[in-house]
Order: structure tokens, then sequence, then C-alpha cells
């Protein structure tokens, strides 16, 4: 595990840029693995000026998002598929039938992870994973659990992630109670992975997960055992962390 201390968010941001754009460069026709959330916004920002400036090019690139709500429709703009849309897919030159994100409308939550599972496995699996760290230790939507989940699945929010996101909803009774996610072993499948972390706030998990033990009640703490992980956080994230 590499760890990449920034000095702030925007800093951050261009690290991460710089990992992911460097794969895209390497590999034209790589397949990304997608976050949406706060913390990846100013790395998708980054990506579209270099887009802009004619350093990146992303005609061949696909991609697959790591979650979505259930019920939620694609047009709705709480959707991760209209996030990704709106941070980053309009602004860029990548073909939209090569962008997958879950399809929350689909009740059947056995066919639509099994489809998804089936579409990474299809494109060869993730060259490059980008995620966020949920303050709880979630990444993509997995959260602490007595077991590791392996594969996508449909899960139960828990109550501090339907908390933290209720912020972007009228009221935390709009925000979706479920979700279907990558699983952790899909995640830990993917041939390298970035993590962006930013806050104090984040601080604390930031020290649990990547320097305490590995605990499915910290899903996050899995990826100290992946050969090709790196932690890009602020000095704030950065903060708890015993040097």
């Amino acid at each position: 595990m590499k760890i990449c201390v920034a000095k702030d968010y925007n800093e951050m941001s261009r690290k991460a840029a710089n990992i992911i754009g460097a794969q895209v460069i390497m590999k034209p026709n790589c397949v990304l693995g997608l976050a949406t959330g706060s913390s990846p916004i100013g790395t998708y920002k980054e990506l579209i000026k270099r887009y802009e400036e004619g350093d990146l090019d992303f005609s061949q690139v696909k991609s697959v998002n790591l979650d979505e709500y259930k019920g939620l429709p694609r047009e709705n703009d709480q959707s991760y598929y209209y996030f990704m849309n709106d941070n980053f897919f309009n602004h860029i030159n990548i073909d939209k039938e090569n962008t997958n994100v879950p399809n929350g409308m689909e009740p059947n939550a056995e066919e639509e992870c099994a489809r998804y599972e089936e579409l990474i496995n299809s494109l060869g699996g993730v060259d490059l994973q980008l995620l966020g760290l949920g303050h709880n230790g979630h990444i993509g939507f997995n959260e602490p659990a007595p077991q590791f989940d392996k594969v996508t699945h449909c899960v139960d929010l828990q109550e501090s992630t339907i908390e933290a996101n209720k912020r972007f909803f009228a009221s935390a009774d709009d925000v979706p109670r479920q979700a279907y996610t990558m699983g952790i072993g899909t995640i830990m499948n993917a041939k390298k992975i970035v993590v962006v972390v930013s806050g104090e706030d984040k601080a604390e998990i930031v020290n649990k997960a990547f320097f305490g033990p590995v605990t499915p009640e910290v899903p996050a703490s899995i990826l100290q055992m992946h050969p090709d992980v790196t932690i890009v956080c602020d000095e704030a994230a950065y903060s708890k962390v015993a040097r």
C-alpha cells in the first residue's frame, strides 16, 4: 500500500488525476472503475481539464461504476447515473455506450447483480478502480458486516450512510434504503486501486482502515491485502495516523 499525502483537497485531486491520466495514456482502451460522492469530484474536474487541454483521450475508455441507489430513476438528479454524466461523462469524449452504472430501477436484485457482475467480467475486469472512503469504512456501498461480500449485491444502507447522504435530498425520508454495489471481491479483483480521502472528519477512519486490523467491520481495511493500492489523502485526513 502506497500512501500519498497532499497539502489539501485540490492537490489530492491533482495527484489522483495524475494516476488515472497515466492509466489512460498507457492503455487507451482501459476499463476504469469509477466512484461518486464529493471526494472524487475534484479528480473528475482535473481529468476534464486535461482532456480540454488535449492531454487525454477517453474515446476508447470503458467505465463501470461502483454502485447505484435501488429504486431511483436515472433522471433523478441524485442517481449516480445522473451524477456521472453531470460531473464527468458530459464533459469528455467517452462513448456513453461504454459507460456502465447498475440499473437501480431493476426490481429483481438477484438478476441485476448477476448481470452487472457478468458485465464486468466480460470487459476483462477493471484496470484501475477509484474509491472514496465512508465515515464507517464503507467502500462502494459495502457496509460494516460480519463478513466480506464477494460479488455485486443489494445492500441495506446503514443509518450512518443515510445520515451522511441526506444532505443531497430534500429530507432523510427521501434517501433510498437500498443500493446495488460491487462486492468487496469484485473491487479487490481490480488490477490497481486509488482511494481519495480528504478532511479531518475522515482522519479517524483513515487510521482505522489502513493502519488497523483487517476486518469486515471496517470494509476498507481489506485494501491492505491488495498488491497495488494508492491512498491519496490530504493532511487533514492523515492527521490521526501515528508518525
